[in-house]
């Protein structure tokens, strides 16, 4: 029987692109290879990423960047990323991974792959000595602020627009350090931190006046480690590293070293993780 040449064309064009994808592999293959993680951390946000005295990046985000390359073995590498570019850092490949406190929303799953939660978050009201807020709902009617793109500047910048109150304002800036800043001097009247924002923060010394005044009314936030979408190979991966995290008392370890007390249930009541 003669062959046709077009399908015979055709099918060694299939079989190149068959062995193309599977020789580049995934993203998880690519790391290994590399020999190199690239992890975009907040280090501005203590205590889950700082810097210490030398420069050096410290806090639970970097322990747990570190600890997820020791497992594959590969280096390290922490990319100092702010809040607004995690995600373009991720998508335009300047890093792999990003162990940054995301937040894992719905609407940030249709850009990027999130694993199951690492970290829980209680949020809380911050206000400074002297102020009249005493509560959540103080804060209407004051100029109010946040760290752009955070899941607490989302919150509140909402509920400030329902209060429709002409006092209020609400002010977003691009770093931690910019926000607790203004509070201490007063250009914003209070923000609303994680808790372990709050008692890091307050526990610095670096921002006077600072004080806590209760939770925030806002859902536990449960973040993310965060890849590309598409990496399914790499989030089953991830999965499966922060059970061990937990499983292992790992997570329990670097909770009492960065934070201190009893570390936040990762394990949602009526779900399945």
């Amino acid at each position: 029987m003669k062959l046709n040449p077009y399908l015979i064309a055709a099918g060694a064009v299939c079989s190149l692109l068959i062995a193309q994808t599977a020789f580049a592999g995934d993203k998880l293959d690519s790391i290994i290879e590399s020999g190199k993680l690239r992890c975009a951390v907040v280090l501005d946000f203590p205590p889950m990423g700082s810097r210490d005295a030398s420069n050096n990046p410290v806090g639970f985000d970097v322990d747990y960047c570190n600890d997820l390359a020791k497992v594959l073995g590969v280096k390290a590498e922490i990319v100092d990323t702010p809040f607004a570019d995690r995600i373009p850092a991720l998508t335009s490949n300047r890093v792999d991974v990003i162990v940054g406190s995301t937040s894992d929303t719905l609407e940030r799953a249709k850009t990027v792959g999130l694993s199951i939660p690492y970290f829980a978050f209680q949020q809380v009201v911050l206000t400074r000595d002297g102020s009249s807020i005493k509560n959540y709902a103080d804060l209407k009617g004051h100029p109010v602020g946040n760290t752009s793109s955070t899941y607490e500047a989302i919150a509140l910048e909402k509920d400030v627009k329902a209060w429709n109150n002409a006092k209020g304002s609400f002010r977003a800036y691009q770093n931690q350090a910019d926000t607790l800043l203004a509070v201490s001097q007063g250009h914003i009247d209070a923000t609303v931190v994680s808790n372990t924002v709050a008692q890091s923060s307050i526990k610095s010394g670096k921002y006077k006046g600072l004080k806590v005044v209760g939770n925030a009314p806002y859902v536990i936030d449960y973040v993310s480690l965060a890849v590309k979408r598409s990496e399914y190979g790499l989030i089953n991966y991830l999965n499966l590293f922060v059970n061990q995290q937990v499983r292992t008392g790992r997570y329990h370890e670097l909770y009492e070293k960065w934070v201190g007390g009893k570390a936040p249930e990762l394990i949602i009541p009526n779900v399945y993780y």
